[in-house]
């Protein structure tokens, strides 16, 4: 999927922030951080991998699903692969 440079910039940096929430919770761990700053932690770290994952589902619908150029088999492949990737996130 190709994306505008200010969308690879933003989900860059969303994956740098998770990058250094998880660091962060490594650390908390390796210093006896109490169990409630593990999980603020974790909750911070899925919260930034939840925005990315958003924004590239809704990159893909656009892109892929909706783009006025798309055959009608194309989008049904498009729409299957994102049904496979949200069923397979959410269970």
């Amino acid at each position: 999927m190709k994306y505008a440079d200010s969308e690879k910039r933003k989900l860059v940096n969303r994956l740098s922030r998770a990058r250094g929430q998880i660091e962060a919770m490594q650390a908390a761990l390796e210093n006896d951080a109490s169990c409630t700053a593990l999980l603020q932690q974790a909750v911070a770290c899925r919260g930034a991998m939840d925005g990315f994952i958003g924004t590239v589902i809704e990159h893909h619908v656009r892109q892929h699903v909706v783009e006025s150029g798309a055959t009608e088999e194309s989008r049904a492949v498009a729409a299957e692969e994102l049904i496979k990737v949200v069923h397979a996130y959410l269970t």
